[in-house]
């Protein structure tokens, strides 16, 4: 009888303990596209045997309670991460760390874990507090350098890779630095049942090529800031989901927006909202090498067209709200080179998403970002340079272009 009633007893501690998890309304706080890093992005297998990565991301919403996703998503084997710890950043720039603030992330209890190839883990909660805006060190310890890495190489932001484990240690000295992410792809904050996130979805102008190292003024960066800023709206995260050179249909140097749409928009945690910034890959690259016939550009619209309405469609299937943004111009750019037709193909697939019934809500970041004087061209002061991509100024101004009262609950 004794022996009945203590398995009892710990049947209702282990449900209780397991009620109380689940009751838990967790929001995404930060997220980052996983694909296959390239050659040049990918680190050396010896960097990463018997390795510590210590990597810096920056939250939107804040809580006392977190929990880390890391991701083994393009594996072809199984992932070994022997020990993982959270800190907080001395600064955004460096390897030190808080060790007052230093807290072991477990797995189902385990200090290891031992992820399958294709997937996704996510940590034990852990009690740790992260104002909004604020910056969280994820250190990470391998025994076994990965076949196949995964990542997100535009990070945008400092990684420190350092020999032995030393997850735990206060400063990195001669670590390695690289501006690439690995293996970590979300941090979730325990927060009130009201508290939701909006995922941008997009190419490298969302990952925020031509902004600041360190600096987190990518456009995303500039909403989060203002929802924060604002009482009605501080209870919603923001989630960038870019990949640079991303497209609507085919891979480029990461998976095409429907083949990631599941990953990176559906599963992220506690998602009311999706920006769909994505398409000027798709215009630009038609006619890149070549010249094309007419019908083929009638093509990529109809089928630009179809895509969008896929994200709608499948974003609605599970109570996610669509922002349709037009495409940014890119006339000068010497990458892509547009002429009339790429230029008038971007029109219609503009005027697709302007008009009523399409989208939930439209920001129309080519009329904000465009010239006054040439509409096909980005307005200098915001031009990065390249004429395609915006610079921390035009970054600025995208990101003041959404009405926070899109996001209200």
């Amino acid at each position: 009888m004794k022996l009945a009633l203590r398995c009892a007893v710990l049947l209702c501690i282990s449900a209780i303990g397991l009620s109380a998890q689940s009751t838990a309304h967790w929001v995404g706080s930060w997220a980052t596209s996983q694909q296959i890093p390239e050659p040049a992005n990918a680190l050396a297998s010896d960097d990463l045997r018997d390795a510590t990565l210590r990597q810096v991301v920056h939250l939107s919403v804040g809580g006392s309670t977190l929990r880390v996703h890391l991701s083994n998503a393009f594996g072809t084997a199984a992932l070994h991460v022997t020990a993982a710890h959270l800190a907080r950043p001395v600064k955004a720039d460096g390897s030190a760390v808080d060790r007052a603030t230093d807290q072991a992330l477990r797995f189902s209890g385990r200090e290891d874990v031992v992820i399958p190839p294709g997937a996704e883990y996510i940590s034990d909660p852990v009690d740790f507090a992260a104002a909004a805006l604020s910056n969280v060190a994820i250190s990470l310890h391998l025994d076994e350098a990965p076949a196949q890495q995964t990542g997100h190489p535009g990070s945008r932001a400092t990684s420190y890779v350092a020999a032995g484990n030393q997850v735990g240690a206060a400063e990195l000295p001669g670590a390695k630095k690289v501006e690439h992410w690995y293996f970590v792809s979300g941090v979730d904050v325990e927060a009130g049942s009201k508290t939701f996130t909006v995922v941008a979805l997009g190419d490298s102008i969302t990952d925020g090529h031509g902004t600041t190292t360190n600096g987190n003024d990518r456009w995303t960066d500039v909403l989060a800031r203002r929802l924060q800023e604002n009482k009605a709206t501080r209870d919603v995260g923001v989630l960038n989901q870019g990949i640079g050179g991303n497209h609507l249909l085919t891979d480029g140097l990461g998976p095409n927006v429907l083949a990631r749409f599941d990953r990176d928009v559906v599963a992220q945690t506690a998602v009311r909202w999706v920006i769909a910034l994505e398409g000027i890959n798709d215009l630009g690259g038609l006619a890149r090498m070549k010249d094309v016939t007419s019908e083929q550009h009638e093509e990529l619209v109809r089928r630009m067209i179809g895509a969008f309405e896929q994200i709608v469609e499948r974003a609605h299937a599970h109570g996610i709200k669509v922002i349709g943004a037009t495409i940014l111009p890119d006339t000068g750019s010497d990458y892509y080179h547009p002429d009339a037709s790429n230029e008038a193909d971007r029109q219609k697939v503009n005027a697709w998403i302007r008009a009523a019934g399409h989208f939930d809500a439209v920001v129309d970041l080519d009329q904000v970002m465009s010239d006054p004087q040439d509409r096909t061209r980005l307005l200098p002061a915001y031009d990065s340079g390249d004429h395609l991509h915006p610079g921390p100024a035009g970054y600025r101004v995208m990101g003041e272009a959404f009405a926070l009262s899109l996001f209200s609950n």
